[in-house]
């Protein structure tokens, strides 16, 4: 079953952050679409994935993250 999640991230910078970002979550199976902002220090994933691997993966990729509740 497909989900959309939201997570806060920090530490990004730059477009190079982004891509790092986008990088580390593209690579965890299930995953079928990211978004990330550097403006809105956040992100949005979509697809069959647990969110608590998908923020592990993102805060091993030097960025901390964890999922928002909103």
């Amino acid at each position: 079953m497909s989900t959309t999640t939201s997570y806060s991230i920090q530490n990004m910078k730059c477009g190079g952050c982004v891509a790092a970002v986008t990088a580390a979550v593209e690579k965890l199976p299930g995953v079928e679409a990211v978004e990330v902002s550097l403006e809105g220090a956040s992100g949005t994933v979509t697809g069959d994935v647990d969110p608590q691997q998908v923020a592990a993966a993102i805060t091993a990729a030097g960025y901390p993250a964890s999922v928002r509740q909103d």
